[in-house]
């Protein structure tokens, strides 16, 4: 009967392990990254607001990571570098401006710095496995701040033609203008890449080949 009752335990537990999901999922990821993810609002040369007059191919909005407790934000190089001025707007709508510390144009990537002090995002160094779940936490067309899952497609990618330097995750979750420097993370919320580039042929819309600069080019970046 003891033997009986242990077996049927094990079953149990078995079950309850099949029944349930063992790994973190998109709701997970979302509480965790979505608050170290906010709105990039550079107002272009000639006008006085942000939100126009957005250069060819560049969206009037982009996004940008909390990398610091103490402010600092990594953002897409050509989301800010024609920019007159620079505010970050927090997922709870609040307005801070920002001022570009660093840009390096060769890479995609740029920092800035900002009065904010939240928790900053996790960043993820090991490379991720093609195939493994990936979320874009960004603000894409403009609409604040939102959440899209696919998977990793591809790892290491370079001479993709978007910027000199390259090392690029592609995914298929959705990007759209507006989604560059949006979070690329797995489903713990950490830090995979940052969005950079869509590949389209007649539009800059989604079409599932998405490129995120990685989290090993990214900390490179950070540390210099």
């Amino acid at each position: 009967m003891k033997n009986f009752f242990y077996i049927f335990s094990v079953v149990k537990i078995i079950v309850l392990l099949i029944s349930k999901p063992i790994f973190a999922d998109p709701i997970n990821a979302w509480e965790i990254a979505s608050l170290t993810v906010v709105s990039v609002l550079p107002t272009w040369p000639g006008y006085d607001k942000p939100g126009f007059g957005a250069p060819p191919g560049t969206a009037p909005e982009g996004t940008g990571i909390i990398v610091s407790s103490d402010g600092l934000i990594l953002t897409a190089s050509h989301v800010i570098s024609k920019a007159t001025d620079v505010k970050v707007r927090d997922i709870k709508g609040e307005l801070f401006s920002a001022k570009i510390i660093k840009n390096s144009i060769s890479t995609d990537l740029a920092l800035l710095k900002t009065e904010l002090e939240l928790r900053p995002i996790t960043i993820e160094t090991e490379k991720p496995k093609i195939g493994s779940s990936a979320c874009l936490i960004s603000n894409s067309f403009g609409l604040n701040i939102g959440i899209t899952c696919g998977v990793i497609s591809a790892t290491g990618l370079s001479n993709i033609g978007f910027n000199d330097i390259e090392d690029f995750l592609q995914t298929d979750a959705a990007a759209n203008p507006g989604s560059s420097g949006g979070a690329l993370v797995n489903l713990n919320g950490e830090l995979l890449g940052m969005m950079s580039g869509i590949f389209t042929k007649n539009t800059d819309t989604n079409a599932g080949v998405n490129f995120a600069i990685s989290s090993s080019l990214i900390s490179k970046f950070l540390a210099n």
